[in-house]
């Protein structure tokens, strides 16, 4: 489609969902109590890792990767990977240290929101489902709620640490992901939209620059926008994209979003899609002062991930790591296990988790290839 719009930085608005797709943790899971309180089976699986301070179990590592497959399983081919599953060892490593030096106050925190999560999770996906998702990666449900209440440990131990110099220094680097507008546009595709048929760059600019001359001449613009624009993201709505964070269009717009005098139709701004008639009726640049809540928890987190990363690639060499990891199953290595829904990318997940931390940030338009 062709829209102005590139993939939104995400500003780590779950907090769970973001980090969870830089980094993973250990999940250790417990027997389940039944009509009798039993005491805990021992773990006699052999270690397959070993670090300065810890090691990690066959079986503790098995249940990770069951984890990533219960949350991730469109992912699962590449967890036959032996590259994928070190890091993923590594990832367990970092989350157990960090969570083991997480003070009081944190891990209070983490067992609170490890619960919410997890009364989340199983809402977004149903009670039924959920029991069988357990079931086919041979989990518990006290096992999934330990996974995440590690995961919000860390996430508060390090949020926790971040102070209000650096959140500043963060917003000022950050700043125009945090600017949002109110545009219209006109756009001109490269490709004809009826013929499917590409178009010259100069036959395009030459139809943008007459629908700019419409619109200097005194034309409504919803209305040209509705006879001429070709992007079928807001055409229809007379061309409006309206308080839209600036920060998820492709360069070019973006720049003109920012910097366009207001209600000023500017001339033709070039992009990959085509050319774009602009024109800004309003834009909002908050200062640090002005930002909300869940806007400085995303700040927060985001700096935590960066915490978490660091640590990830700078601290663990020095932990003298060693594995002897066990081999993936023949029967398992070309297969993927369908898994609770949730779906996985780079910038996080869907599952229906949501993070009490830091709120959602909107788009404020269809966006590019989501």
């Amino acid at each position: 489609m062709s829209q102005p719009n590139k993939k939104p930085w995400r500003m780590l608005s779950m907090a769970i969902a973001a980090l969870l797709a830089i980094s993973v943790l250990a999940a250790c899971t417990k027997q389940a109590e039944e009509s009798k309180v039993k005491e805990e089976p021992k773990d006699s699986s052999k270690v397959v890792v070993t670090y300065k301070g810890g090691t990690i179990t066959e079986n503790e590592f098995n249940q990770e990767i069951s984890m990533m497959k219960f949350l991730y399983p469109e992912y699962g081919a590449m967890l036959a990977s032996d590259q994928v599953r070190e890091q993923i060892a590594k990832q367990e490593v970092v989350y157990k240290l960090l969570a083991e030096k997480a003070d009081d106050k944190s891990k209070e925190q983490g067992a609170k929101e490890g619960t919410e999560q997890l009364e989340q999770y199983k809402k977004s996906v149903g009670d039924a489902k959920f029991k069988t998702f357990l079931t086919d990666q041979k989990l518990t449900e006290q096992g999934v709620k330990d996974y995440f209440t590690r995961v919000m440990t860390v996430i508060n131990s390090e949020t926790n640490k971040v102070t209000d110099d650096q959140l500043k220094q963060e917003f000022e680097k950050n700043k125009d992901q945090f600017t949002t507008a109110t545009v219209r546009h006109v756009l001109i595709n490269f490709q004809d939209p009826k013929t499917k048929k590409e178009r010259k760059k100069e036959d395009a600019l030459k139809l943008a620059k007459e629908v700019k001359a419409k619109l200097d001449g005194g034309a409504d613009f919803a209305t040209i926008a509705k006879k001429y624009s070709e992007d079928p993201g807001s055409a229809s709505n007379g061309g409006l994209y309206e308080n839209a964070s600036v920060a998820q269009w492709v360069p070019a717009f973006k720049e003109a979003a920012e910097k366009q005098p207001i209600n000023k139709i500017g001339d033709p701004v070039e992009t990959e899609y085509g050319y774009h008639i602009i024109k800004v009726e309003s834009r909002n640049e908050p200062t640090f002062d002005k930002l909300k809540d869940n806007e400085k928890a995303a700040l927060k987190n985001k700096l935590a991930g960066e915490s978490i990363q660091n640590f990830t690639e700078k601290d663990l060499a020095n932990l003298d790591l060693k594995f002897n990891l066990p081999k993936v199953p023949a029967t398992q290595e070309k297969s993927t296990t369908p898994g609770a829904g949730s779906t996985a990318t780079p910038e996080g997940t869907t599952s229906g988790t949501t993070d009490t931390k830091a709120g959602t940030a909107k788009d404020g338009a269809t966006t590019e290839g989501k």
